[in-house]
């Protein structure tokens, strides 16, 4: 019986095994020939398995740092210091011009109040770079959010400039971490190791209402797949240079289970519309495996 146990062990794992390692050659193979700098990790969280590719890639964030200052500025809510429910005024010289801003852009006059809720979810699920610099200067500024990353065992990561400063285009690759950072902080996360259950679910969910990238991550996903996810893009110089693209997230399986995948593309000089499809065609290759087994 034991050698019987052993066998089908052995076959499932040579069988695990065999279809990562086409996975991997058919991640690879869409990223070989492509202008950029591309790492990707991914983990099956109740699997435990894992395919990791360039994910030492020290990455430009962008606004992928959003999901750590809404964490950091959740542990503040659970120890009590801030409520979702306080109101914040928000004066009109907060609203910055030429700056992605769905606040602005519906308050254009300011001085108004906003729950924390609303600020939250404005900078999260909408990617809010006005809603952004407003939470780091409410919890501390990034020194806080380096802080409490680090606390949570993440080493590879480095947060030093808001978004008004990321306007400065050298200081758009001061703002790091790696893929495989971004894989083992959501994990974490994902398991209420990071801040309490009801911040957790909370987070979780105004993720899922993500409102960028729908031509990214979540085009490479059947219609209707919950995605948890935080995009982020620079924008392009003059020799069409583009910093960075990424998407990081999780990802819910067919059968229930989870799936973290972590896209970080630098130094690009491929069009949008390719980049996009670079991401889109990473998470689509990634599904149609996990999605089977």
């Amino acid at each position: 019986m034991t050698k019987i146990i052993l066998t089908l062990l052995t076959i499932f794992t040579t069988t695990q095994i065999f279809g990562q390692t086409e996975l991997r050659q058919q991640l690879e193979n869409i990223i070989a020939t492509k202008n950029a700098t591309i790492g990707i990790s991914i983990k099956n969280i109740e699997g435990k398995d894992t395919l990791n590719i360039n994910a030492t890639l020290n990455a430009p964030l962008m606004s992928v740092f959003k999901f750590h200052i809404a964490l950091a500025t959740l542990n503040l809510v659970d120890l009590g210091k801030l409520s979702l429910s306080q109101k914040l005024f928000i004066k009109k010289e907060d609203l910055h011009e030429d700056t992605w801003s769905p606040i602005r852009d519906e308050y254009p006059g300011g001085n108004i109040y906003l729950t924390l809720d609303q600020l939250l979810r404005y900078t999260v699920s909408h990617s809010d770079n006005n809603g952004c610099d407003i939470l780091l200067e409410l919890i501390g500024c990034t020194e806080t959010v380096q802080k409490f990353i680090n606390k949570q065992g993440i080493k590879d990561f480095v947060i030093k400039v808001n978004e008004q400063e990321m306007r400065t285009w050298e200081n758009l690759y001061i703002n790091t971490t790696t893929p495989l950072a971004t894989t083992e902080l959501l994990e974490k996360f994902y398991k209420g190791k990071v801040i309490k259950k009801k911040s957790t679910k909370y987070l979780y969910r105004i993720m899922v209402e993500c409102s960028r990238g729908l031509t990214w991550m979540k085009a490479g996903l059947p219609e209707g797949t919950e995605l948890a996810h935080r995009t982020g893009i620079s924008g392009t110089n003059e020799n069409n240079l583009r910093v960075a693209m990424n998407d990081v997230g999780i990802v819910k399986l067919s059968n229930g289970k989870h799936l973290i995948i972590s896209i970080y593309l630098k130094n690009i000089t491929e069009t949008r519309e390719s980049t996009e499809k670079i991401i889109s065609d990473i998470t689509k290759e990634t599904w149609k495996y996990y999605s089977t087994k």
